[in-house]
């Protein structure tokens, strides 16, 4: 057989498991994050436009059945946060599925994640900045009866020239982020505890309007509507990966790690049945189309009064700050362990001692995710960052499924459970929610993978830290 060509070797060359170690304990980032504020990162990261956004496009779609498009995107998500699980608490580093696919599939495909989980937190950031406005606006309304003109709270194509409210929000969070990991923990669970105090709130006055005549009929777009509906809704569950994005930031990672996105689904599943339920039985299917802040809107029609929509407002104003803060953080993270391969500049590896924190690198997501805020309209990026997630959560399965083949005994503190069958469905699903997606999207990704594959060629592979005697096999025996 002739020899592998040197760029073919490149392309598959796999990081060795002890140097994700190597570099977990060599790292300067500080382990001070606890389980409870993990799993508060997780719901923060995920709870928030998809709930309080996503339901007027993903209702029109599907019509009441969207309380099964939600409970498909919960099926995905379940699947591929076990793998997560798994995965997390076998190789306990920053980076999520980046870090992962550079154990198992080799350099080049975890550099394709890598761009996209960029795109992931990049693109979900910045949608949900742009929505925060929205909400902004109907809770300014309800009590001052002050808007901030459309011109300056929208984005160009809706209805705006820039997003100004969006693009101050994410240059806040990062000021925050770059005081430290444990202080923006710290806020992001006060804020998650307040935002589903505020849920829950909506959840008990919607049932006090709830009308069985509402979920009739109860598919009206078929079940292409209801496939449609998912893949749209999945954005809802996108940041839950942002947990495993913190793993060399908590104490006993190989425990917490899958216990915080194990607790982190179950709460957030809760939330988003009851609140997708609550909401259609509420109110008619066709009344989601075009509703600005529409729980808001919801419960001012349920109750008549105005102080609960604008105490929702509130709320989900909060929550969106919480999700923006995290998103930030993750991103910042799988930069820092890129830029630690050599996969992107050295900037982004770097650390304020005094803060234990990736300031270059934080700064540097600040600025170019609130530019796409503040100059881009949410409807371009919420399928777009579906497809990201999605070839992400899919690599994250088949990881799995290597990783127990080419390493067997590597210390796991949790497995999956239904082994294979689990990682094989997560793909499944992963994939039938991709095929469900508008054609403009696939063309926006290939377009970002052909902008990472020429950044790849150009730069990545020869700055990359790996070298022939670095990526011998892995041994098939570990011990505990």
């Amino acid at each position: 057989m002739p020899p592998a060509s040197p760029i073919r070797s490149q392309l598959l060359r796999r990081k060795p498991l002890a140097s994700f170690q190597e570099d977990a304990e060599n790292g300067q980032l500080r382990r001070t994050v606890g389980p409870f504020q993990l799993t508060m990162i997780g719901i923060g990261a995920t709870i928030g436009t998809g709930i309080f956004f996503v339901l007027n496009s993903a209702v029109p779609e599907a019509g009441p059945a969207v309380i099964v498009s939600f409970v498909i995107g919960a099926i995905t998500a379940a699947l591929t946060a076990l793998c997560y699980a798994e995965l997390a608490s076998a190789v306990p580093v920053s980076g999520s599925s980046y870090s992962y696919a550079y154990a198992t599939l080799g350099e080049f495909a975890a550099y394709a994640v890598g761009w996209c989980l960029l795109l992931e937190y990049a693109v979900s950031g910045a949608a949900i900045a742009v929505s925060w406005g929205q909400y902004l606006n109907d809770f300014t309304d309800r009590l001052f009866g002050f808007r901030i003109p459309s011109a300056i709270a929208a984005p160009p194509g809706a209805g705006g020239y820039v997003n100004l409210p969006g693009a101050v929000l994410i240059l806040l969070c990062c000021l925050l982020l770059v005081r430290g990991a444990k202080e923006s923990a710290l806020v992001n669970t006060v804020m998650v505890l307040v935002k589903l105090a505020v849920l829950a709130l909506f959840v008990a006055l919607a049932v006090t309007g709830f009308h069985s005549s509402n979920l009739h009929p109860f598919a009206p777009m078929g079940m292409a509507g209801i496939g449609a509906a998912a893949s749209t809704v999945f954005f809802s569950f996108i940041g839950l990966d942002a947990v495993s994005t913190a793993g060399e930031e908590v104490r006993n990672p190989r425990r917490t790690l899958p216990l915080a996105i194990i607790c982190s689904l179950a709460v957030i599943t809760t939330v988003y049945v009851l609140v997708a339920l609550a909401g259609v039985g509420a109110q008619p299917w066709r009344a989601f189309r075009g509703q600005e802040a529409g729980l808001s809107a919801i419960l001012t029609q349920v109750t008549g009064d105005s102080w609960p929509g604008a105490l929702l407002s509130a709320g989900a104003v909060l929550s969106i700050v919480s999700v923006v803060l995290v998103v930030l953080y993750g991103q910042s993270r799988i930069l820092y362990t890129m830029g630690r391969d050599g996969m992107l500049p050295a900037l982004f590896h770097r650390v304020r001692p005094s803060s234990g924190t990736p300031v270059a690198g934080t700064v540097t997501v600040g600025v170019l995710v609130a530019a796409l805020a503040a100059a881009v309209p949410l409807d371009e990026l919420a399928d777009l960052t579906s497809m990201g997630t999605l070839v992400a959560f899919t690599v994250v399965a088949a990881g799995v499924l290597i990783l127990r083949r080419t390493a067997p005994g590597l210390p796991r503190g949790f497995k999956v459970p239904g082994y294979p069958v689990v990682p094989v469905l997560s793909a499944v699903f992963c994939l039938y929610l991709i095929c469900r997606l508008p054609t403009h999207t696939y063309l926006l990704f290939a377009g970002w993978m052909v902008a990472a594959t020429a950044v790849y060629l150009l730069y990545s592979r020869h700055h990359s830290r790996l070298q022939p005697s670095e990526t011998e096999p892995e041994p098939t025996t570990y011990q505990a």
